[in-house]
């Protein structure tokens, strides 16, 4: 069964499975996003500004696609599915909205490289592992689009990949903050590969693969690399803080949607 447009979804439990993998998937890369914009100026070096400046607004454009299938299906503008809705809306894991570094954000903000490179890295094998599985999706504007952004991830997943390499198999004090890296990302990792409470519904009808399939995926494509690295495997993961997919957070999220609809909330109906 393929579904070539919002009009020929057979039912509402279609269309509500649809709405609710589009808002993971949204929301995941939104804030993402943000958290990597905000490690501008604050890189190793000016040349990883650059390239991490990149994958950071390639990354919001993939959320604003998401957003605007939301849109087409009747669930608002793109802009204020972005920036108007309520930290309890929102479907990202918690391990992406977490901040870049421990300590108190507001007072003594802390950035820590190795917490940055493990989370984005593995959080884009994961991607790379649903982008592959919802080409196959039944909804077409979405495998249609998960085309489009494949294009995009080969350079992501390069990019994280060597440094997550250079670092763990480092001397010195690296690979030890890359363990304690590793540790505090994975302690959450399980919400990043969730697919919420209409996951069995989404598989069942064809629109992503089950989240058992898509974690052993994601395991399969770290193999080589764990063991290039001597890194145990297969990785334990968890979530401890709670389900992001359910609409828990944490304070971390209150903060990012404070900065990042401060403008748009000035004037919601303005046009840029």
């Amino acid at each position: 069964m393929i579904i070539k447009s919002p009009e020929e979804m057979p039912n509402d439990q279609y269309k509500k499975a649809v709405l609710d993998l589009l808002y993971q998937l949204a929301d995941d890369d939104f804030i993402l996003a943000y958290r990597g914009s905000e490690w501008l100026g604050l890189a190793p070096h000016i040349e990883e500004d650059v390239a991490y400046s990149s994958i950071n607004q390639d990354t919001m454009g993939h959320a604003t696609m998401y957003y605007q299938l939301l849109e087409e299906l009747g669930e608002g503008s793109a802009d204020s599915l972005a920036h108007a809705r309520t930290p309890s809306e929102r479907r990202n894991a918690i391990l992406l909205e977490e901040v870049n570094g421990p300590g108190d954000y507001l007072t003594e903000p802390r950035y820590d490289w190795a917490f940055a490179v493990v989370r984005h890295y593995f959080y884009s094998v994961a991607k790379k592992v649903r982008i592959d599985s919802l080409k196959n999706s039944s909804y077409e504007p979405l495998a249609q689009l998960a085309i489009k952004i494949n294009t995009e991830l080969y350079y992501h997943l390069l990019h994280w990949k060597t440094w997550f390499l250079q670092l763990v198999n480092a001397g010195g004090e690296a690979p030890v903050r890359m363990k304690e890296a590793m540790d505090r990302v994975l302690d959450e990792f399980q919400g990043v590969l969730s697919l919420g409470p209409s996951g069995k519904e989404m598989e069942a009808m064809g629109l992503i693969e089950g989240e058992e399939n898509l974690k052993k995926r994601w395991e399969l494509a770290l193999k080589p690399v764990f063991q290039a690295s001597n890194l145990s495997f297969p990785p334990k993961i968890d979530m401890k803080k709670g389900d992001g997919r359910k609409g828990e957070h944490t304070a971390d999220l209150n903060q990012a949607l404070s900065t990042l609809s401060e403008v748009y909330n000035t004037d919601p109906a303005a046009t840029w």
